[in-house]
């Protein structure tokens, strides 16, 4: 895909450029080697934020904010997060995340008060209580539970914990988790599990349980429900999450596009940012490798069918302006005791009814342990 974009960016453009695959860590150890030495050979790089962060906070980034790029709206959410210690150091270029998905049979049985825009759009009206009474009408009124959640050992329920449910709660995914905000979230999990389908604890991916009809309202990764979707996409809605007392919380991978100092070739990378985040260029890349666009008049321009249906719920739900957004953090090999940690404080408040604060209090001394030992500051 790439290859192809930079073979029409020249014919555009007349400038030749040269992709070179690297790994983080080779990246990384070259952009400092060459900084060092004062022979700077890389114009721009691409790569996700907590890379582009590490890489700004080492002094490697040139501030940008002097770059053009005309007839497009980037949406503020990943505008927010591409300025660092005040600094604009790189542009979204791509983003993927998890969402939910909606029957829209299932739209027949909201609760009194919420509309569906007001979940769409999303407004204040879709928390996550009118989730529970949502979810709880659907149980009560069609004679057995329609929500459902990725639970099985290799699904992506421990994203859901630290990615949503907390920073919805406390504002963040670990720093306090052991808080009066935690408590409430873990008190609305043994509330929410009761209207929840109990075969989600066999479920890896909600594609299959969408397409089937057993459930009518998933949470899932946007690979995850594509399949459903690319099969029924005029039987679905992509919507944004709910929100909680904090905010709106939930997980962007977000890829950015960044200049090294010291780039030999500033005003042609400029030129290559401006053609990659091209409304149309983002459409091509959406539909070649499935990350979602970073301008919104790119979601507006996507063809009728399934990649309208995710895109549009997915630029819905970084757009929200109460919006809490967790990256994931870059803890190493220690990453799968931190996702661990989460679905044993499930298992142990949620499925085996133990006492909530002792068990946050465990965790959260643990989590703080974790990132330390990462080198890693805790959010």
């Amino acid at each position: 895909m790439i290859g192809k974009l930079l073979k029409a960016f020249k014919a555009e453009t007349g400038i030749d450029v040269e992709f070179v695959a690297l790994t983080y860590n080779e990246m990384l150890s070259r952009m400092i080697a060459e900084q060092k030495s004062g022979k700077v050979t890389l114009s721009l790089v691409g790569d996700l934020h907590g890379g582009l962060d590490v890489m700004a906070s080492r002094g490697l980034l040139q501030e940008i904010k002097d770059i053009s790029l005309p007839n497009r709206t980037f949406i503020p959410t990943l505008e927010k997060y591409s300025v660092i210690k005040g600094k604009k150091v790189y542009v979204p270029w791509m983003q993927a995340t998890y969402v939910m998905v909606v029957n829209k049979e299932a739209y027949k049985y909201l609760p009194k008060g919420l509309t569906v825009d007001d979940i769409k759009k999303p407004t204040k009206k879709w928390t996550y209580d009118a989730l529970l009474a949502w979810a709880k009408n659907l149980k009560e009124k069609t004679g057995s539970p329609k929500f459902g959640l990725p639970m099985a050992p290799k699904g992506l329920f421990h994203r859901f914990l630290h990615g949503y449910l907390l920073p919805s709660f406390t504002g963040y995914q670990a720093k306090k988790f052991n808080s009066p905000g935690s408590v409430k979230a873990w008190e609305y999990m043994r509330k929410l599990i009761k209207y929840t389908q109990p075969a989600s604890s066999t479920w890896a991916a909600m594609s299959e349980p969408l397409s089937k009809g057993e459930v009518w309202l998933a949470w899932d990764h946007t690979a995850r429900i594509k399949p459903a979707i690319v099969q029924s996409p005029e039987k679905f809605d992509v919507i944004p999450v709910p929100k909680g007392p904090a905010g709106r919380g939930y997980i962007i991978v977000a890829v950015g596009l960044a200049v090294p100092k010291g780039a030999p070739a500033k005003e042609e990378a400029y030129k290559l940012i401006e053609y990659l985040t091209r409304p149309d260029i983002q459409i091509s890349v959406l539909q070649n490798v499935g990350f979602f666009p970073t301008v919104k008049e790119a979601a507006g321009a996507i063809p009728a069918g399934a990649l309208k249906v995710l895109a549009q719920g997915v630029v819905a739900q970084s757009s929200a302006p109460d919006s809490i957004v967790a990256m994931i953090p870059n803890l190493g090999k220690l990453g799968g005791k931190f996702t661990n940690t989460y679905r044993e404080v499930f298992r142990r408040v949620v499925l085996q009814k133990m006492d909530i604060k002792k068990e946050i209090a465990r965790a959260g001394k643990y989590l703080q342990k974790l990132f330390k030992e990462a080198g890693a500051p805790i959010q």
